[in-house]
């Protein structure tokens, strides 16, 4: 912008020229100084309303409840908020870009009718109970070693998950940071920043923010935070929309560039498309295609009508139904009628959300095609760079908001689910017999101590990507989820769809088993051996065995939850386990609403 006014003078004095620098220099100041001031505006807003929002909790009913008395319309917000990661804002719009086609949002209808499941079977059972975490009915139906398997998977799977999400936050301030200090444009990239203190000193920044109203406030403030973010987020992909838009010059151009959108393969993929089939006959050296070879094609395959259909609506049901992060929120409706009203009303606005982000990637497809300029070389990182090197003043700091909306909205719940789990699964069973305001206290703690785990999962992530800039950790330990709640699932199918089948040592193996099958079909196995055989000094290329089909992880946690449900199935439930069970669901129904290791024995007495 300098460059362009110093040449629009003619014959000007050395001088008018300096004068000229210093004028743009103070107009670029000022507009980086507005988009500060509104992104710090927000953080300490936002902060603002979790603490007012919060205040009072008193009993562990409140801090991880909101005393169920939230409204079912905020709920449904927080569980948008909750399933849309920093991730989600910037990596959705890759698959767009990628594909050139809105395929992806056709896993949403297995995301509804997945949702249909848990709300309809899933949740009235944790009503009957009282529960605080879905894992006290594993508790109530089979026993304590499967609820406690369950919630240490959950704990760790939780725990390395979001710490890793935070790196892409965590970047991304930092180089919305450089902009704003050198006043120019900064070409985005992984590889940008070559140091691990700026990522430590923001990855330490957002967390202290997030933990703060999240430890304090408790449940009410992570849902009240929510209500705004995800406003913030939906509006921040809408302006974006809009943008790209304006800088391209409108659908017709976007049409041209991206022919597909004139065909079916532009919003849905069946699977068996004629270039799909021809493109695997070709990898796989076949002249024709079995059935077994159709079979294998629709398991390879990200996005099809099968995996919506199939793997998307089992992956849903273990996402929704036994996955505390996700969970918690609905507890907080006042009944599971509600609850389940908030679950499938998120449902269907999965859609035109996942719509907004994906067709943010085409849009980006068809805006780098005409001015390739500030298009970086990773998929990864295209929306970032337009953000950051492309939008307007005021309006790349909202959009700069909706990326933290999103991180922080996910982060606080993870925080509060997992304070929830740890005090309630694990601290109350052994320490009995103190006033409700140590459980909340204690609660507060384990939110404090999760962060603080957090911000060392993240830095040893940054650290890793400083060092090795093409190590590829974020598929790995983002793929936890998929390994682990498949199995998580199959335990909760075995009690909600039978009435005697499953036993705590039965379990046991089930559980091992699923998470050995997902483990296998993922490749996770293959990828660690090879990534510490040049430890040991073994020098080779480890890869799976020709007989195991490729897997797409749209499938794991189908696999994971058949595995588990088959092998349970096999072993009987205890009739004292039923009795149990029986009698503890009507003494729920007029017992005060305290967790559920207080309404029974200490545990010194029961063992």
């Amino acid at each position: 912008m300098v460059a362009v006014a110093i040449q629009s003078v003619q014959r000007v004095s050395p001088q008018d020229q300096t004068r000229l620098e210093r004028e743009a220099d103070i107009t670029t100041e000022a507009q980086l100084l507005l988009d500060g001031s509104i992104v710090l505006s927000y953080f300490a807003a936002i902060t603002a309303i979790g603490l007012y929002m919060g205040r009072r909790e008193r009993s562990l009913n409140d801090f991880a409840l909101a005393g169920r008395r939230m409204p079912w319309w905020a709920v449904m917000a927080s569980i948008i908020a909750a399933e849309t990661s920093a991730a989600t804002f910037l990596g959705v719009p890759g698959e767009g870009y990628t594909k050139k086609s809105f395929a992806y949002v056709q896993l949403v209808l297995g995301l509804i009718i997945g949702r249909f499941v848990v709300g309809n079977v899933f949740l009235k059972p944790y009503y009957t109970y009282k529960v605080y975490t879905v894992y006290d009915y594993l508790g109530v139906r089979f026993g304590p070693w499967t609820k406690g398997y369950i919630s240490a998977l959950f704990v760790f799977m939780r725990t390395l998950a979001s710490g890793t999400r935070l790196f892409i936050p965590s970047l991304v301030m930092v180089l919305a940071y450089r902009i704003f200090v050198s006043g120019g444009q900064l070409q985005f990239s992984q590889q940008t920043v070559t140091t691990v203190g700026p990522y430590v000193i923001a990855i330490v920044a957002l967390t202290i923010v997030t933990c703060v109203y999240t430890a304090i406030g408790g449940i009410k403030a992570v849902i009240w935070t929510d209500v705004i973010q995800a406003c913030l987020m939906f509006g921040g992909a809408l302006i974006a929309i809009g943008d790209l838009l304006s800088h391209i010059g409108g659908l017709p151009t976007v049409i041209r560039a991206v022919p597909q959108l004139t065909t079916h393969e532009g919003y849905f993929l069946h699977g068996f498309e004629p270039s799909v089939v021809a493109t695997w006959k070709e990898s796989h050296h076949l002249v024709t295609m079995g059935l077994v070879d159709y079979v294998k094609l629709v398991l390879a395959s990200d996005y099809t009508l099968f995996s919506a259909l199939l793997g998307a609506t089992l992956g849903n049901m273990a996402a929704f139904g036994t996955d505390q992060d996700m969970v918690q929120r609905m507890l907080t409706a006042e009944t599971h009628q509600k609850a389940r009203r908030s679950l499938i009303t998120a449902a269907f606005l999965d859609l035109p959300i996942a719509s907004a982000f994906v067709f943010i990637g085409i849009l980006l497809f068809a805006y780098y095609e005409n001015d390739p300029t500030y298009r970086p070389e990773a998929t990864a990182d295209i929306f970032v760079s337009y953000i950051l090197n492309v939008m307007p003043v005021g309006v790349r700091a909202l959009v700069l908001a909706g990326v933290f909306a999103t991180a922080m909205g996910s982060f606080s719940a993870a925080l509060n689910a997992l304070a929830t789990a740890a005090t309630n699964d694990w601290y109350i069973r052994w320490v009995h017999g103190r006033s409700d305001s140590h459980y909340v206290q204690a609660a507060r703690w384990f939110t404090v101590l999760f962060a603080a785990l957090m911000i060392v999962v993240a830095c040893g992530f940054a650290y890793a990507k400083v060092i090795d800039p093409g190590v590829r950790i974020i598929p790995v330990v983002l793929g936890i989820a998929g390994f682990i709640l498949g199995p998580m699932l199959g335990v909760f199918l075995i009690g909600m769809f039978t009435t005697r089948r499953g036993s705590d040592a039965g379990n046991m193996l089930a559980i091992s088993a699923g998470l050995l099958a997902t483990v296998v079909v993922g490749q996770l196995h293959i990828t660690i051996l090879n990534a510490v055989a040049p430890v040991f000094g073994v020098y080779r290329t480890f890869q799976q065995p020709v007989w195991i089909p490729e897997v797409s992880f749209t499938w794991w946690a189908m696999i994971g939850a058949l595995v588990v449900f088959g092998v349970g199935i096999l072993f009987r439930t205890p009739d004292e386990v039923r009795e149990a069970a029986s009698r503890l669901a009507q003494e729920a129904q007029t017992a005060e609403d305290v967790p559920l290791a207080l309404r029974e024995p200490p545990m010194q007495e029961r063992v």
